[in-house]
């Protein structure tokens, strides 16, 4: 499980890249490269970093559920993925 502050940094750093998103946009068409050195670093959606929604777990994450592997593998076992079961052939 993540530290409460790690997750709490990511959903920050969410926010921003939300809010200056347009701002960003317009800035790198029109070329304005010190413009864009003013806005804040965590606006930039290159430092997002993929977390498990659940446990924030920061490796390990799979894109099409949004948990990590760990997770992925205990809820298929028990069941609470639909569409999903262990493989038997």
């Amino acid at each position: 499980m993540a530290k409460e502050s790690m997750k709490a940094r990511e959903r920050k750093r969410e926010r921003l890249v939300g809010k200056f998103e347009k701002k960003r946009a317009a800035l790198k068409e029109a070329g304005d490269y010190q413009g864009l050195a003013l806005l804040p670093r965590n606006s930039s959606k290159v430092r997002l970093h993929n977390r498990c929604q659940l446990t924030g777990r920061p490796r390990g994450y799979m894109r099409q559920f949004g948990i990590s592997r760990v997770l992925f593998r205990k809820m298929a076992n028990e069941g609470l993925i639909p569409g999903i079961r262990k493989a038997s052939w």
